[in-house]
């Protein structure tokens, strides 16, 4: 079970910087949306997303660093500031999670696997607990390389979040490994109207240098505040289909 373990997760436990292209379709909140967006993630706990658009400016820039985020929407002159990152990922995206999950997340990556745990389904599969989440990993052949296939999320009975209320239950799924990372990522939840997205990424970069100016937007003094709510609202860089 730990050369398993260790195998599976042994290139994304060196994975210290990641930019990557990000295709992204499915829905949120039961409506179908697509979009392509730029990412850039670093640990320990620093992102920072682009929203592309056609042509001009990003329909927004997000950055986060620890527990501090801000959303910039450069055409509608609007800024969310010093929220904190998980609460605005969930509100443009629906999923709850916070810049350093979004690093693990993006890079199949367990934390702190629980080898002990761990145990057989079958030949080919294997599962371990890392803290509150379940990982599951899968080989293709006998003598193929583990790979982490899915990741469960806050699926426990009872389980409940940082305010206190009900977790909410979500799975990420991976194919395509390319040099022992996902290019494919599939991110839903138990109750797909929730969120049920696909990502596709291209252009992946490991471990170049991403400096702090990577992860700070200039807010011009005219931007006014938006409220959280209107984010969630308006869900912005994430086209209806």
């Amino acid at each position: 079970m730990r050369d398993a373990v260790a195998e599976a997760t042994v290139t994304c436990r060196g994975v210290r910087t990641l930019s990557a292209e990000l295709a992204a379709t499915g829905s949120i909140g039961g409506e179908g949306l697509r979009g392509r967006l730029l990412v850039g993630v670093a640990a320990p706990a620093s992102a920072r997303i682009e929203a592309a658009a056609p042509f001009g400016q990003p329909v927004f820039i997000l950055v986060a660093r620890g527990d501090d985020a801000t959303l910039l929407l450069p055409r509608e002159d609007r800024v969310v500031e010093h929220s904190q990152p998980e609460a605005v990922l969930e509100a443009i995206t629906g999923v709850p999670i916070d810049a350093a999950e979004l690093r693990t997340v993006l890079t199949a990556c367990a934390v702190a696997p629980e080898a002990e745990s761990g145990r057989s389904l079958g030949d080919d599969w294997r599962v371990v607990k890392d803290g509150p989440t379940e990982v599951y990993l899968r080989r293709e052949t006998r003598s193929g390389p583990w790979h982490v296939a899915a990741i469960l999320h806050g699926g426990s009975v009872g389980g409940r979040d940082a305010s206190g209320g009900l977790a909410l239950a979500w799975r990420a799924e991976y194919r395509d490994f390319q040099d022992g990372l996902p290019r494919a990522i599939r991110l839903v939840a138990d109750d797909s109207r929730h969120f049920d997205l696909r990502l596709a990424l291209t252009q992946v970069e490991v471990n170049n240098t991403l400096g702090a100016d990577v992860f700070h937007v200039n807010v011009p003094r005219s931007a006014r505040p938006m409220t959280l709510e209107e984010l969630h609202d308006a869900r912005p860089g994430l086209r209806k289909d």
